[in-house]
């Protein structure tokens, strides 16, 4: 009688650098639109802009999701990486645009 085991993909070690140079890249990208965020967040408090200010604590929040998002990659099954990549990367758009967009009417 042969038994038989389930094995978990071990993640390589080329696989973990090309994991951790993409988190990098996108942990750039996202503090670049945070920095961005936070002069808008203080332009928009002076000029008292509650639509605007209401804009920047979803966009906020959305940036605190993409941070848990690329923390998960870490810990995300080799088999899922390019989906969840392809996720993070939607997201990362998405916030990037948001923030062009909400700069555009604060300015």
């Amino acid at each position: 009688m042969s038994t038989k085991t389930e094995t978990k993909p071990q993640t390589s070690s080329a696989a973990q650098e090309k994991i951790d140079a993409y988190v990098t890249k996108v942990r750039g990208q996202v503090q670049d639109g945070k920095a961005k965020l936070d002069q808008l967040e203080a332009k928009a408090k002076d000029k008292r802009a509650q639509t605007e200010t209401d804009a920047i604590a979803r966009l906020q929040t959305a940036k605190q999701n993409l941070d848990q998002k690329i923390q998960d990659l870490k810990s995300t099954s080799q088999v899922h990486v390019a989906r969840a990549k392809a996720d993070i990367d939607a997201d990362v758009a998405a916030f990037k645009a948001s923030v062009d967009e909400i700069a555009s009417r604060v300015r």
